[in-house]
This record gives C-alpha cells, structure tokens and sequence, in this order.
C-alpha cells in the first residue's frame, strides 16, 4: 500500500490498499436465529481485533456496522464519544465522515444523470458548459474548459490535487465560491483533462456546485432528498467547524502528533469531506446502493456499473469509489482526529468503521482496514440472521 502522507486533509488513496487486495471468502455461517427482534450477540472476532487496535494506536472511540445480505448483523460502539466527560460512543452517535463524503456525492450525480439533468460528458467550465463562467476570470487557462463531469468523479481533471498544496485547505475564510474563482485563476492544471490520475478534493468540491447549478437546490438539501431519504436516512447533516459548531450526538475529536481538528472549514468540504453520520446510517446507505437484491437500491444497475468503473487513466479508482478486479468498493477518510472507511464487499457484506481520531503510524490504515475483513473472512465467525435497521 502506499505510504500515509499526513498532509491536512489526506482522504487515504489507498490504491493498493488492503481491501484490493482481501480475499473474500464463502462464508455462509449463522447461528441459526431466524429471529429478527433476537438480541445482538457480541463476536469475538470483531471486537477482539477492535479493542486491540484502539489499544495501539490510541483511539479514544470506534463505532462499526456490518451487514450480511443487506440485514444490519452487527452494530456495535467501543470506547469514549469524550474523554473529558468519559462520555461513551454510541451507536448513534456522529462522525465527522472525511472521504466518505465522495461516495455519497457520486451518488447524488449519478441521480442526476438519471432524471436526465446532467450527463457525465457535460463540460463543466466555460460557455455552454454545466457551470458557465459563473466562476474564475475569463479567458480560463490552458484545458479548464475542456474538464468533464465524469472527469471530476475520476480525479482525472488534470490538476488540483491533495498535496501540501491541496486548494481544499488554503485560504481557509473564502467562501466555496470564491476559492473556486481563485483556483481557477491561480492554480494551472498540470496535465491534459482525462490523461493523468490525481486525487482532488477541490474536484469534488466542483461536483457539489454542480449539483446545486443543475438542482436549484443547496447541496445537502438535494442529498438529503434524493439520496440519503431514499435510503431511510434522517440524521446525516454537514458539520460545523469548531469545537463549539459541535452537533448533537457528535464524538469529539483527538488530534495526534500535533494536528488540530479544529482548525479547518469543515463546512466548505461538504461534498467532498463535509457530511457528519453514524456507522448505521452509513450502513443503510451501503445496502440501498451495493448492485444486491436484498434491498431496492436507488439508482439503477446501469449507474452503479458506471460508477464502480475505472478510467483509462486508473482502473482502480472509479466515479468516487475506489474498486478492484474482484467486485470491491470502498473508501477511506481521513482528517485530523478523524479516520473513516465503508466497504462493500463482492460475498454480500458491507461495513462501516468510523474513528475520532487518526494516527501518525505507518501502519494505521492498514491495520484499520483489516478490522472487519477478520471476522467476514473467518469460517467460525457465528453471524446471527438478524436485521437491526
């Protein structure tokens, strides 16, 4: 896997990470309750890995979801919510999502793309485009008026990406607006649109303008309506910045190594690290767009073929998720006091593991990624047949 560069807002792209690489075994063992209102049983093999982690790389809190054949099996939250109140997680409370935000933005475009709004080969800059001249100065630079939509989704725009240099995390009191403005003008791109890989946060912060410019709506209204009610999802919101911008139910968050969480635009990252959610509601989220029957998903299979496919540029890197040739999806997140990862596994599971907190060690990711990986690919693992949404 590639080295974890800590750079402010590093969504983790892990490429070559540990879920391209799992192994998914048939695990087709319950225990034999067919009762859906039975009692969740604690199973070692997920909570021993969890508390070993938490233990070694200081993680105040983790909340996880598992589910099995689109039913929810396993919820279960360890650890502190606050360490100064010794307030405990729960399974309702909130975390700050990260990168887990790009995938449910993916989603929302492609919602678009179905009611005929948008098409993924619409322009996004200049005359005639999605977006206009609305943004930046005239005329654009080299090849910015050239950038597709699907070319955002891919990171293939050319430019803009999550380096020391990441627009996402500069001039820290412009408005969205005016940070797009601003990067236009002074941040060229770096390569011809569609040819060349690179992770943008700035790019998904264009998407989330595009679903505004093509809704007539803000960004999290149109989500909210259109994917996450769908879903049965409630409680998602965008979070606020501060410690005191702190939402009901919301974990606190640790800095390691002297970062600080508090000292970024969260708000300004909505569409590509902004939403706030529990690992359940992530979870519900999961089962209503995994390409499974068990539950109705809310785009077509048209769509999620579209959107778990790579690019010429990056066959492991699709619209928002990163895939593999094995039939994975998933995803990483990573701020400040924040670490985060769903999967959607290709043997009928999908997961959520939400931290609130993330360490400098070379090993984390890593070795957070495999958590739930243990339990879904041990033939002992005793998943109940229960259904807890």
């Amino acid at each position: 896997m590639k080295k974890l560069l800590l750079v402010p807002g590093l969504a983790l792209l892990l490429l070559s990470s540990c879920s391209k690489s799992k192994t998914d075994s048939s695990n087709n063992n319950n225990n034999n309750n067919n009762n859906n209102n039975a009692a969740q049983v604690d199973l070692t093999q997920v909570d021993s890995y969890v508390s070993s982690f938490m233990t070694t790389y200081a993680v105040p809190g983790v909340s996880v979801a598992i589910t099995k054949n689109g039913k929810l099996v396993y919820a279960k939250s360890y650890g502190k919510a606050d360490q100064a109140s010794s307030t405990d997680v729960k399974n309702t409370s909130l975390f700050r999502l990260a990168s887990v935000s790009k995938p449910i933005t993916a989603v929302a475009i492609m919602k678009l793309v179905e009611a005929g709004s948008l098409s993924l080969s619409d322009k996004v800059f200049g005359t005639g485009s999605v977006l206009g001249t609305m943004y930046g100065t005239q005329p654009y630079g080299t090849n910015i008026a050239n950038i597709t939509v699907d070319e955002l989704l891919h990171h293939t725009a050319g430019g803009w990406t999550n380096d020391g240099n990441d627009p996402m995390f500069t001039n820290i009191n412009m408005t969205q607006a005016q940070l797009i403005s601003w990067t236009l003008d002074n941040r060229p791109l770096d390569h011809v649109p569609g040819t060349n890989y690179a992770y943008s946060n700035f790019g998904f912060c264009v998407l989330g303008r595009i679903i505004e410019k093509v809704s007539g709506q803000s960004y999290e209204d149109y989500v909210k309506a259109n994917v996450l009610a769908p879903s049965g999802i409630t409680d998602m919101q965008i979070s606020g910045n501060t410690l005191a911008d702190k939402k009901p139910n919301e974990v606190t968050y640790y800095g390691q190594g002297g970062e600080d969480p508090y000292i970024y635009n969260i708000a300004r990252m909505d569409a590509h690290g902004g939403w706030l959610a529990t690992a359940t509601d992530l979870a519900r989220f999961l089962v209503h767009i995994d390409g499974y029957t068990t539950k109705p998903d809310i785009i077509n299979s048209a769509s999620i073929s579209t959107m778990t496919a790579g690019s010429s540029a990056n066959a492991d890197y699709g619209c928002g998720w990163s895939v593999n040739a094995g039939g994975n999806w998933w995803h990483l997140g990573s701020l400040p006091g924040t670490c985060t990862e769903i999967v959607r596994s290709s043997n009928g599971f999908c997961w959520v593991v939400l931290c609130n907190t993330r360490s400098t060690s070379a090993n984390f990711s890593t070795d957070m990624d495999g958590l739930i990986w243990h339990a879904v690919n041990d033939n002992t693992t005793a998943w109940q047949d229960i259904d807890q949404f």
